[in-house]
């Protein structure tokens, strides 16, 4: 009983640490100022969600996006766009998303705007929307390692380990050098780990 509880505690500890070095990539760049190692880390929105990195970070900054190509056909409202940053720096999932959502309104092509939203539905956990916002992403600027990346971290916190490994192996094969595929692939792997070890 005793070295289960030990192990238990190491793979907490260990996620924790991946935690604070995980990432997923999409381009809301100025979300994240402070640390620019962090990126968009989720913090779990129950206790039954992985404690990993990979899809927002609620805390130290918020989400950061990076290297997502802005493919726009016209006028964002950029108000909206860094409202919608700004409120999910500040944990505020729902007002972040009601920007973000308007964002998207006003440029359908905007895929800044876009993977904001998907991220916010993630932290909302619709991930039904979720799963929208991404295909829609993916359908203007294709299979980038970025929206790969923020996908497969999704999956993560569904808890689909099949889904999320296909999704990140991809984003890998675009970009094998891209740390945050690395650190979500580490982080799926101490997820599937964590679930044995609790069965």
């Amino acid at each position: 009983m005793r070295a289960r509880t030990g192990r238990h505690l190491v793979a907490i500890v260990t996620c924790l640490s991946w935690l604070s070095a995980c990432e997923t990539s999409t381009k809301l760049g100025e979300l994240f100022p402070s640390n620019p190692d962090a990126s968009q880390v989720a913090q779990p929105a129950s206790e039954d969600d992985p404690a990993t990195p990979g899809s927002l970070r609620a805390s130290a900054g918020g989400p950061r996006f990076h290297a997502v190509p802005k493919q726009s056909t016209g006028n964002v409202s950029g108000n909206d766009l860094d409202l919608g940053k700004k409120h999910f720096r500040a944990g505020d999932f729902k007002l972040a998303e009601r920007h973000f959502r308007r964002a998207v309104e006003l440029d359908s092509r905007d895929v800044e705007a876009r993977l904001g939203l998907a991220a916010c539905h993630d932290r909302l956990r619709q991930f039904n929307l979720a799963d929208s916002d991404y295909d829609q992403a993916m359908k203007i600027a294709g299979p980038t390692a970025e929206i790969l990346n923020n996908w497969g971290y999704s999956y993560i916190l569904r808890g689909d380990h099949r889904r999320a490994r296909e999704t990140l192996l991809k984003a890998r094969a675009q970009d094998p050098s891209n740390r945050y595929v690395k650190s979500n692939l580490e982080l799926l792997q101490a997820s599937i780990h964590k679930s044995k070890a609790i069965q």
